[in-house]
């Protein structure tokens, strides 16, 4: 059953063939036997169920952006993501030898998107991402003793905030609510 509507065509197609053998139900009856084929006590819950099985797959549903941050120098960015940030690398692209990549880092359910490509980003972008366990990613942070970055925490007004910068000017802002 795709839709509210095929419902409303089983009970339709069930009025018929029983009145091809001089059995005779309303509309509103046959609608009740087929909400009970369905395993419902009456046809206002399968109708609510079927309007909300169609809800949800028609409606609108946005998921989780995806950065795109423009980087230099592959070297520079995998010891900055992978090394010091703990993201792995998932994939890799290149159009052909010698051609600009394009990969995926993620870690846990972040995931951002790396190009070597001139129009997909420009530098100096920043990402905002939500977190738990702000205070231990830090350490972890502080713990690489990475040259080029120290991060410390910020209490901003919104959360403990931990802002990394990477070699291309890209900032990410990794916050926990307060």
């Amino acid at each position: 059953m795709r839709d509210f509507r095929d419902a409303k065509i089983m009970a339709k197609a069930l009025r018929q063939a029983l009145a091809s053998r001089d059995i005779f139900l309303t509309h509103s009856e046959t609608l009740e036997i087929v909400a009970r084929q369905f395993g419902f006590d009456q046809w206002n819950i399968l109708a609510a169920k079927l309007d909300e099985a169609e809800g949800s797959s028609s409606a609108i549903a946005l998921e989780l952006p995806i950065p795109i941050f423009r980087i230099f120098d592959v070297a520079k960015a995998m010891e900055f993501y992978c090394g010091f940030l703990g993201f792995t690398l998932d994939w890799e692209h290149r159009f052909g030898e010698n051609f600009p990549l394009y990969c995926q880092v993620s870690r846990g359910k972040l995931i951002m998107h790396l190009s070597e490509h001139s129009g997909d980003a420009s530098p100096g972008a920043k990402a905002f991402v939500w977190m738990t366990g702000v205070r231990a990613f830090q350490a972890e942070l502080s713990a690489k003793d990475y040259r080029y970055m120290k991060p410390g925490i910020e209490d901003a007004p919104w959360g403990w905030e931990v802002t990394v910068i990477d070699p291309f000017s890209n900032r990410i802002a990794f916050c926990e609510k307060k």
